[in-house]
């Protein structure tokens, strides 16, 4: 299928045709025409797949074809559960309706003051991309209106509701009560919290599931490469970073303290950087996004937090400094590079107490990931391989179930039948000579037992 044809207006496909789309990916292909349609949407569909594009498209066809319509302050309402995110998504809605110069846009977010939103919420904006808390106060306030609203896009919902937002966004769709249309894209469609809070906020969706094809999953190529201890890592991670090859890179930390940690010992070490963690100023957050969005810095340093909503097509490379805490996250983390077409690499620098997860993320992917050696800083210690281990509990395990099988208990009153006749299948063999079928003489055995 070709983006021409979607029936979107020449002015959006121009748009399209510029970034060298042709082909919109499958949550596009399936989204799209159904948005257009006028049906609810409720989809899931992993990072990187294009599902921002597949709402916004559509959402700017509805402006466009219904450009006489009477509307209030806000005519499309998105929700996100991040600043960061919110931006993005900003971003995307200028880059599509670049050729539409009626169309307005802003967002609603917290780290901002409330007087430099104000204006924004005054006058008719045609799409807001908001954060649910910030939302919420102009609307307490009544200082913005959303009962206008026809179209409210619902994106990541699950970490919405993750982030303790399930009420917020519920009196926010409330709130929105004339709507034509709602929209909800998650990452995953599980948990009853999650389906409680879909049955709320639509109305008879058409339901689309997009798995991540096996060959953009071939476009990330995963590596391991063992540490002996922090300072060992502190090593590979420059060693990495002062690589020509490893153009863009993302690095991922744990915790705050760490990435303070890191930031010292790359500033030691004159490597330029920027990097974003939570509760930090939004100024400052933007600011360093932006370097390394127009490659100001090309080396970014994040926590999972912080990262949140990040959108940049040009990613190289993802590093995990620290392994996170579960095979999901690490998925996520990883899926910020191969984006637009791209190939992209994710590298793991792990310590001994790391080896666990890794097999975790290793069965989650259903991935082996490959082990690789940086010259002169190879590993000394000589990592614990736990699949080995769990092999050998797994054998024991077997072989006790086994001992159990051959254990036969000897019961008193099969002694006491032991050498008697078996008069069932005395019977049995009767009824067969006198010519019944073996299934009549199973139901008249049934009925006499």
């Amino acid at each position: 299928m070709e983006f021409s044809e979607l029936e979107l207006d020449d002015r959006l496909l121009k748009v399209v045709d510029e970034q060298g789309f042709r082909r919109p990916t499958i949550v596009q292909q399936e989204v799209i025409p159904n948005a257009l349609s006028g049906f609810d949407i409720l989809a899931d569909a992993p990072t990187g797949t294009g599902k921002t594009a597949a709402y916004v498209l559509p959402c700017l066809q509805h402006i466009i074809d219904f450009s006489n319509k009477k509307h209030s302050l806000s005519r499309i309402l998105v929700l996100t559960p991040t600043r960061e995110l919110a931006l993005q998504v900003h971003e995307q809605v200028k880059l599509f309706s670049k050729y539409l110069p009626r169309v307005t846009s802003c967002t609603v977010i917290g780290g901002v003051d409330h007087e430099e939103q104000l204006p924004d919420l005054s006058q008719r904006t045609d799409i807001v991309i908001a954060t649910p808390g910030r939302l919420l106060e102009y609307l307490k306030k009544k200082m913005f209106d959303i009962k206008g609203v026809e179209i409210l896009v619902l994106d990541e919902a699950d970490r919405m509701l993750d982030m303790g937002f399930y009420d917020d966004v519920v009196s926010i769709s409330k709130s929105a009560s004339r709507r034509e249309q709602t929209f909800l894209f998650s990452a995953t469609l599980e948990g009853n919290l999650l389906s409680k809070f879909a049955n709320e906020v639509l109305e008879n969706p058409v339901e689309i599931h997009v798995d991540s094809p096996r060959s953009e999953k071939k476009k990330i190529v995963q590596y391991k490469i063992f540490a002996d201890s922090l300072e060992h890592k502190l090593q590979l991670l420059k060693n990495l970073l002062q690589n020509e090859k490893i153009s863009k890179p993302i690095v991922f930390v744990k915790t705050r303290e760490r990435l303070q940690e890191l930031v010292q010992e790359l500033d030691k070490a004159g490597i330029k950087f920027a990097y974003i963690r939570g509760e930090m100023d939004q100024s400052r957050r933007i600011a360093a996004l932006e370097k390394f969005i127009s490659n100001e810095v090309h080396i970014l340093l994040a926590t999972d937090v912080a990262a949140r909503g990040i959108d940049v097509s040009d990613i190289s490379h993802v590093i995990n400094f620290d392994m996170p805490r579960s095979a999901d996250i690490y998925v996520h983390r990883i899926g910020r590079t191969a984006r637009a077409g791209r190939k992209g690499v994710a590298i793991n620098l792990v310590e001994a107490h790391d080896v666990p997860v890794l097999g975790k993320i290793e069965r989650y992917t259903g991935e082996k990931i490959t082990l690789r050696v940086i010259e002169g800083l190879k590993a000394q210690n000589k990592m614990a391989d736990f699949t080995k281990k769990k092999k050998k509990n797994d054998q024991a395990r077997d072989e006790k179930i086994e001992g159990k099988e051959k254990h036969v208990k000897k019961r008193e009153r099969d002694q006491k039948n032991k050498g008697k006749p078996d008069f069932l299948e005395k019977k049995r063999r009767k009824l067969l000579s006198q010519g019944l079928s073996p299934e009549e003489v199973e139901a008249r055995l049934s009925v006499k037992s």
